[in-house]
C-alpha cells in the first residue's frame, strides 16, 4: 500500500458494500480508526458515506450509525430506498447509490490527488478510468479472501492500487465486544443510543450491495 505524504486524498465509502466485505470476513469496521488510518497516509481532504435509508419506518437499523457518523468527521449521503414486492410475495427494498458516488467523484476530482474507493462493485471500473484520465491515482478497497471475492476483477486491475479489506483489520477492525472510547455503532444493527451495544437484526437479510429482502407476514 503507498501513499503519498503530500497527496490530497478522499475516501468514497459504498456503506452497503463495505458492510457486506467486512462481515464476510468477520469482523466490524471501527470508523474512527478507519479515519485516523487515512489521515496519516496524507492530506484527507473528505471522508463521504453512501448508504440508502427507509425514511418512512420509524426505527431505522443503521440510523445509530449515521448519526455518529454525521458527528465525527464523515459527510454522509443518503436518499430513500425504493420497495417493490417480487413474485414470491416477498418486500425487497433497493437503495443503489452508485450515481450518486460517481457523479461527487468527479465533481470533487479536481482538488484531490487520490481517491480511496470502498467497494468491490464491477460498476465503478468506468468511473476509476475516468478518474485516471484526469490525472489522479485511484484505490479500490475491497478483498479476494472469499469465495467467491468480493471484488469485480475488472474494478481490481483497473485501479491503481488494490487494497485487501482483510490486511486492514488491525488497522481498522473493531476490538471487543461493546462500544468504547467514542466507537461508532456497528451498522446493520440495533442500537438504544448511539453509543450502545449493537446486534444484527433479526427480521432482515442481507443480499448485496443494494438489495435487503424481508420475508412477507
Amino acid at each position: 500500500m503507498h501513499f503519498y505524504p503530500t497527496e490530497r486524498i478522499a475516501l468514497f465509502i459504498d456503506g452497503a458494500n463495505l458492510y457486506a466485505t467486512a462481515k464476510s470476513l468477520g469482523f466490524d469496521i471501527d470508523y474512527k480508526r478507519l479515519l485516523g488510518f487515512f489521515r496519516q497516509k496524507g492530506q484527507l481532504v473528505r471522508a463521504l458515506y453512501y448508504t440508502a435509508l427507509a425514511e418512512e419506518q420509524e426505527y431505522s437499523s443503521i440510523r445509530p450509525l449515521i448519526d455518529w457518523l454525521d458527528y465525527n468527521g464523515f459527510s454522509m449521503v443518503t436518499k430513500p430506498t425504493k420497495e417493490f414486492t417480487d413474485a414470491t410475495g416477498r418486500r425487497k427494498v433497493k437503495g443503489n447509490m452508485d450515481i450518486e458516488l460517481a457523479v461527487d467523484a468527479m465533481r470533487l476530482a479536481d482538488n484531490l490527488d487520490h481517491i480511496v474507493i470502498f467497494s468491490g462493485d464491477g460498476d465503478f471500473r468506468s468511473l476509476v478510468a475516468a478518474l485516471q484520465q484526469k490525472g489522479k491515482r485511484v484505490s479500490v478497497v475491497s478483498t479476494l479472501q472469499t469465495q467467491p471475492p468480493m471484488v469485480a476483477d475488472e474494478l481490481r486491475r483497473q485501479a491503481d492500487q488494490f487494497i485487501d479489506l482483510a490486511d486492514l483489520e488491525d488497522q481498522v477492525g473493531r476490538s471487543g465486544g461493546g462500544a468504547n472510547g467514542g466507537r461508532a455503532p456497528r451498522e446493520g444493527g440495533r442500537s438504544s443510543s448511539a453509543r450502545g451495544q449493537v446486534s444484527a437484526p433479526r427480521d432482515t437479510n442481507y443480499l448485496g450491495d443494494d438489495d435487503f429482502v424481508e420475508e412477507e407476514i
